[in-house]
């Protein structure tokens, strides 16, 4: 029968556990059927708040406890490394969800300090290998979506640079004979109009190199952590960058012929046919933040949700 201390930490009840070990430190040495105790609970159950709290508590280091198996010699780092049907992280996308299992397993492994001993479980199995055994389903997935993404971001930063390239060649107006200066030079919406089209094509052009260097890479489970994820974030903003460019631009140089028709209505009018582009910026932004998100916290974000006690 598990004792409260184990379901707690199973569960990532951090302040039962912590209550717990302040009245009953004896509690500490509770181990399961199958001889876990909390530090290894909360490895496999990746309970990221309640195993950086007993990383700070120093006796549990001083008792070993980090250093103890269960009967199928599995370690700490062991089950970090096991991928169960659960979802931890609150993340969505198989990509991102690659991407917290990465660096949870390397957080826990650089948690047990250098000297840890790299053991093998009655298996012969290390801890490496049982994660890309337990991770290749996701890995396969999470290969196909930034595949698939990349080509669909790649194929709209193609249309921005093509878009972009006829309007950084054009000039509103034409230009002055004899002087070789733009008629509409003096227009304040000709200035917005050149450095809007000048952005629109130089950050699709980034965008679509960066989105290409991800179709092209070599793809491996480490590559999840860090090179991927930052990969995309970059290649987001850049697109994002350029689809907001673009539409200034369209507004800006059709502001001069349109400027005395529409008079006070310009802006609404403006502002609706930026809808189309404000809807893909919108569906696209909660990836977006996933991945700064996932990019900027170095230990992944627990979930609240828990399973039943």
């Amino acid at each position: 029968m598990e004792t409260p201390i184990l379901i707690a930490a199973k569960n990532g009840v951090t302040e039962m556990v912590e209550k717990i070990l302040e009245l009953f430190p004896t509690a500490l040495y509770d181990v399961d059927s199958k001889e876990k105790n909390i530090v290894l609970l909360a490895a496999e159950k990746k309970q990221t708040n309640l195993y950086q709290l007993l990383l700070k508590k120093s006796h549990l280091k001083r008792e070993s406890e980090f250093g103890k198996v269960d009967i199928y010699w599995n370690s700490v780092l062991h089950l970090a490394a096991r991928f169960g049907n659960s979802k931890p992280w609150r993340i969505s996308g198989p990509a991102l969800q690659m991407q917290w299992e990465v660096k949870w397993f390397e957080y826990v492994k650089t948690s047990m300090g250098a000297n840890f001993f790299f053991r093998f479980n009655k298996k012969s199995k290390t801890a490496e290998d049982i994660f890309t055994e337990s991770h290749a389903r996701l890995f396969r997935d999470a290969v196909e979506w930034v595949s698939m993404t990349s080509q669909t971001c790649s194929l709209v930063a193609t249309f921005i640079a093509t878009v972009s390239f006829s309007t950084v060649t054009t000039i509103p107006g034409g230009i002055k004979e004899g002087s070789g200066s733009p008629v509409l030079a003096d227009q304040p919406a000709f200035d917005v109009y050149a450095v809007s089209s000048l952005f629109a094509l130089c950050f699709s052009m980034t965008s679509m190199f960066i989105f290409l260097s991800i179709l092209l890479s070599h793809y491996e489970q480490k590559d999840f952590a860090i090179e991927l994820p930052w990969k995309l974030l970059l290649g987001l903003t850049s697109l994002f960058v350029s689809t907001v460019s673009m539409m200034v631009s369209f507004c800006a140089g059709h502001f001069f012929m349109l400027k005395y028709k529409l008079g006070s209505v310009a802006l609404p009018v403006y502002a609706m046919t930026c809808l189309p582009v404000a809807y893909f910026v919108v569906t696209k932004f909660p990836l977006y933040i996933s991945l700064i998100s996932g990019n900027f916290n170095k230990v992944p974000v627990q979930s609240t949700d828990t399973d039943p006690l």
